[in-house]
């Protein structure tokens, strides 16, 4: 086993152990990728302030998201399929998440149901729910996420229609995988990967299948999700679905000061900057350079997460220190998952808090909430006005 320093070490085992059609739907964007490559070049763009002679001792980066207490302001964000990047994935994930003191956040989209999830777990964790038509399935959805102790749902706005993902059309990307002569000669060099399958009976999409009207099995899910998504969403659609959750919410998909304005009036615990990680509307602003105007905008009335492009501590910190209260990893955790299962998500964890804890203390500050823009370098035009 190789010496895993960083998360990019990570990355190049989850591609060794992983069938090409999951590990390039982790690793890809919509379109030409614009906007998922901006998502972490711009991050570079910010540059750290080195102080010298101060007092690193009793350092903490303990913080809360939501009101709720984290061992550092970083939940797993919502992926979906994270159970074919190994088998049983979520659980592994949330599992680690859970011993780490961070939230998971289970997708709809997941191969493990809330249920597989509740009953490996002994915390709440959160639940990500897309907006969809059928108020039937809405409310059975969130009568399942309270019954299974979610303390939160994490209502993403920005995928009524889906972002065209060339790898994945390419790769003829499903769950379980169909066999074709590229998939077949692929999970041939993944062995590893297709015994831990063989071994768990959870391959589908366990929130959906049996559960949906119309999906009794996988061979009719593609319809399903073709026509379930709710191209009429609407903020009066929102408010009604957070008055059917009736507790806390976070609305992920913000990328608009205006839309940031709407989604704290409506009373949101949270709002999430995020463009999906770059695989919705390519040619958006990255999430990093979105975050500032946002912040102003709302001011302090929503907590502000961030979303989209971190792949290190570093870039932790550097959301943190522009305004955001907390920030979701979603692709660092799942190549850790990939490589390694449960103890690859419990080594991105481990990385990304080094990196966040060392470079904290090399800017100057010993506690995660006094960090501020003071320990930034930010280009003149990072904030720039665009025509």
């Amino acid at each position: 086993m190789p010496v895993i320093t960083t998360i990019a070490d990570l990355k190049r085992l989850h591609k060794r152990r992983t069938p090409k059609m999951f590990y390039d739907y982790a690793e890809s964007g919509s379109w030409t990728e614009q906007t998922f490559r901006e998502n972490t070049s711009d991050f570079d763009k910010i540059r750290l302030r080195q102080r010298i002679a101060v007092d690193m001792t009793n350092r903490t980066t303990k913080s809360q998201m939501i009101g709720q207490d984290v061992a550092m302001p970083v939940a797993l964000a919502p992926v979906g399929l994270t159970g074919m990047q190994s088998a049983d994935g979520e659980i592994k994930a949330a599992k680690a998440a859970e011993k780490f003191g961070v939230p998971f956040t289970l997708s709809t989209m997941s191969i493990c149901s809330i249920e597989d999830v509740a009953e490996n777990t002994t915390k709440p964790f959160w639940f990500q729910v897309y907006t969809l038509k059928d108020d039937d399935f809405m409310q059975r959805l969130f009568d399942r996420a309270r019954a299974a102790g979610c303390s939160a749902i994490v209502l993403t706005l920005d995928l009524q229609i889906l972002g065209q993902r060339h790898k994945d059309i390419k790769n003829g990307m499903s769950a379980p995988p169909k066999f074709t002569p590229a998939s077949i000669a692929d999970l041939s060099t993944k062995w590893g990967w297709g015994i831990e399958m063989l071994q768990t009976k959870r391959r589908f999409f366990g929130n959906i299948v049996g559960h949906a009207k119309g999906v009794s099995d996988p061979s009719s899910l593609s319809s399903w999700i073709g026509e379930a998504f709710d191209h009429a969403l609407d903020w009066d659609r929102v408010a009604q679905l957070m008055k059917m959750w009736g507790g806390k919410v976070i609305l992920k998909g913000i990328l608009d000061a205006d839309d940031a304005r709407k989604a704290a009036a409506l009373g949101a615990d949270a709002i999430v900057v995020s463009n999906h990680g770059g695989r919705q509307l390519d040619g958006a602003l990255s999430s990093i350079r979105a975050l500032p105007a946002i912040l102003d905008a709302v001011g302090d009335k929503v907590e502000v997460h961030f979303d989209s492009g971190i792949r290190s501590g570093q870039d932790v910190l550097k959301a943190l220190a522009l305004g955001a209260k907390g920030t979701y990893i979603g692709r660092a955790y799942i190549n850790g998952l990939g490589a390694m299962g449960e103890a690859g998500v419990t080594k991105a964890l481990e990385v990304i808090h080094k990196e966040l804890d060392t470079t904290m203390a090399l800017c100057g500050r010993r506690d995660i909430q006094d960090v501020d823009r003071n320990i930034l370098l930010i280009p003149k035009d990072f904030e720039g006005s665009w025509v």
